[in-house]
């Protein structure tokens, strides 16, 4: 049999420095084909730096991703992004960054962001975002973290995935308590003020 190295569950843990809060953001490397996309990323880093809080994000200086990054800078937030090396040169990693950590793979990455950061919000993205959302509410609803989880609906982009999860639900396959470990926010600033309802104790 071969024992493949174990997954470290306490790498969960928030670190903080000088006891600066810090929110993770999932989103795109892509803009989207609507505006308000890219608006509302902008809004979140503003309104992320406005809190005064970092932000903890995948690294990339295109797309959502970007426009995040760039208007928290613009603001004097600090802003931490974790690259894996395999898309330092597909996703463009940005230069001009608080700190920029580059890491072995999509899994130390997806770890890392959840270390420094206190609540985890997703924006629209594709696969990518996708699958660092659920499987941050897959570690919540194992216990991994007690971190609050949240999406910004914009345009409605989520629903879909809503509807499937509430059929999940009907179906079976997964509990209401965990199904509310998803919180839907419409905009940048209701997800802060869901973000903020949460003290951060991981």
């Amino acid at each position: 049999m071969i024992r493949l190295a174990r997954y470290p569950e306490t790498t969960m843990t928030t670190i903080q420095v000088d006891g600066l809060r810090r929110v993770g953001v999932f989103c795109g490397s892509s803009y989207g084909s609507q505006p308000e996309f890219r608006d509302e990323a902008i809004a979140l880093g503003k309104a992320i730096a406005a809190a005064g809080l970092g932000l903890v994000y995948g690294g990339a200086s295109r797309g959502l991703m970007g426009a995040l990054a760039d208007a928290a800078l613009a603001r004097g937030a600090e802003v931490i992004g974790v690259l894996p090396q395999v898309l330092e040169e597909r996703e463009i990693a940005h230069t001009g960054l608080t700190s920029l950590e580059i890491v072995a793979t999509m899994h130390e990455r997806k770890a890392r962001i959840h270390q420094l950061s206190c609540a985890l919000i997703a924006l629209p993205g594709g696969h990518g975002t996708l699958d660092e959302l659920m499987e941050a509410v897959t570690w919540a609803q194992i216990g991994l973290h007690h971190k609050p989880c949240i999406l910004v609906n914009t345009l409605g982009y989520w629903n879909g995935l809503l509807a499937f999860l509430d059929s999940a639900v009907t179906a079976g396959f997964v509990r209401p308590d965990d199904r509310a470990l998803l919180r839907v926010a419409a905009d940048a600033a209701e997800a802060l003020e869901l973000a903020a309802a949460f003290a951060c104790t991981d």
